[in-house]
């Protein structure tokens, strides 16, 4: 096989309303059964399972480019999955493996070169069908929510000043485009998109793989100018997309998506989710950490409701609270409390607050979240029934890479680091209270807002 076998035309199959393979060209049809799979019984190809599960959940079409293992060798694939009457096509093109360098066809790779903090993919018709798991978590939404809807139901289009919309124009040329602005819709948070078009196995636009970039300051670019030079976007690049789909594909494999798995496979994979998920985090707080002790390091103040950011961070932990068998005391619907500061990093800091309360809070406990207003002061409290914190560690944890117990599992040593760093740059504080054997007390100030 050449570097990039275009010999070959695209492989075929056919799937049931269920998922399972009914039929598929030879091609296709040995990769299959090289990672597991036959006939009757769903994908075994873990990548693109995970679009036929998204195919059929949304009832869309859904075209993207996967890297899936072949024995010793990394395959990268263009995929489509239509929904037909009685099932779904399966479509696989532009097979092709690395060169002798590792290196993939520079143009069939621009999409990889688009400057992103993250990723998205839309169909045709401009309906989401892939984000990057880590973008909800950083910039305030659902990522596994806003898959199958409408790409503006994310993003509100801005013009170009001048009346235009580069990517409606490129749309409608199936052409690359660039320098769209945007607003994530319930954020604030300005991106820049940009966009490669993606064509299906009989050359019709399939839609764009695209990238997303913040316009305000940024932590990223702060973190880069006490490192050499691009360091901080090439760890970005190299580290942050493919930990994402590290942990995606990961989840699939340990929750059994597929089918029947043998229990020690399964747990490989969650442990390696769970590694995947300390690696990236690993990658933002260093980041983050770097931004927030540069002398020029500010945020953007602005009104915010902080019992709206309290309710999100607590939905953004659900699922982490679920698996530990902890119940995280949601605000009620009506609460609202206004504050001054910036939402981004409000929800940072309370998502870190919740997560550790979580994580140290024995199965079956609860973490409470409520809300106060003192004189000048928004107050957030994050109370957990863990083992506490004794007097003497109480200021200690909020220094860098310190950790009251370092032989447990947990974070980095940064994250309490950054929160009251943030806070601090925002007006207000993080403070302490608590015992040993009576869990944990951590309050967010920032100032009030009128």
């Amino acid at each position: 096989m050449t570097a990039f076998d275009r010999n070959h035309p695209p492989a075929s199959a056919m799937l049931d309303g269920d998922g399972r393979l009914r039929h598929a060209e030879p091609r296709l049809a040995g990769l299959n059964a090289r990672a597991g799979g036959e006939i009757g019984q769903p994908l075994a190809v873990p990548a693109m399972a995970e679009l036929v599960r998204i195919s059929r959940r949304l009832e869309i079409e859904v075209a993207r480019r996967i890297v899936v293992a072949d024995g010793e060798d990394d395959l990268t694939l263009w995929v489509q999955v239509e929904p037909e009457a009685d099932g779904l096509r399966l479509t696989v093109g532009a097979w092709r493996l690395p060169d002798e360098h590792g290196v993939l066809d520079e143009q069939d790779d621009a999409a990889d070169a688009l400057a992103a903090d993250w990723r998205w993919d839309a169909d045709s018709g401009l309906h989401l069908t892939y984000v990057s798991p880590g973008a909800g978590a950083r910039f305030g939404f659902d990522a596994a929510d806003v898959l199958g809807r409408p790409l503006t139901w994310l993003f509100q289009l801005s013009d170009d000043g001048e009346g235009g919309f580069p990517m409606l124009a490129a749309m409608a040329s199936h052409q690359r485009f660039e320098g769209q602005h945007a607003t994530l819709r319930g954020t604030d948070r300005m991106v820049l998109l940009s966009g490669m078009p993606r064509t299906d196995a009989g050359g019709r636009f399939a839609g764009f793989s695209g990238a997303a970039h913040a316009t305000e300051p940024e932590p990223d670019a702060k973190a880069e100018a006490g490192l050499p030079p691009a360091f901080g976007r090439r760890l970005r690049q190299a580290l942050r997309d493919p930990l994402d789909r590290i942990v995606a594909y990961a989840d699939s494999i340990s929750a059994r998506a597929d089918g029947p798995l043998l229990e020690d496979y399964a747990g490989y994979a969650g442990d390696i989710a769970s590694a995947g998920r300390h690696l990236a985090g690993l990658v933002n707080d260093l980041e983050d950490a770097q931004a927030v002790e540069d002398p020029d390091f500010a945020v953007a103040i602005e009104p915010l409701d902080l019992a709206d950011v309290a309710r999100r961070a607590a939905g953004l932990l659900a699922v982490r609270a679920e698996r530990a068998d902890v119940t995280i005391e949601r605000l009620e619907p009506e609460a609202t409390l206004p504050a001054r500061g910036e939402f981004r990093r409000a929800l940072q800091i309370l998502v870190n607050l919740i997560g550790n309360a979580v994580r140290y809070s024995p199965p079956g406990s609860s973490v409470g979240v409520r809300l106060e207003r003192q004189g000048a002061l928004a107050c957030a409290i994050v109370q957990d029934h863990g083992k506490g914190i004794a007097p003497e560690d109480q200021a200690r944890i909020f220094e860098k890479f310190e950790r009251v117990d370092p032989t447990e599992q947990g974070g980095s040593g940064l994250g309490l680091f950054i929160a009251r760093r943030l806070a601090r740059a925002m007006g207000g504080d993080i403070a302490v209270e608590s015992a040993v054997g009576e869990g944990a007390r951590f309050v967010l100030t920032l100032p009030v807002d009128g």
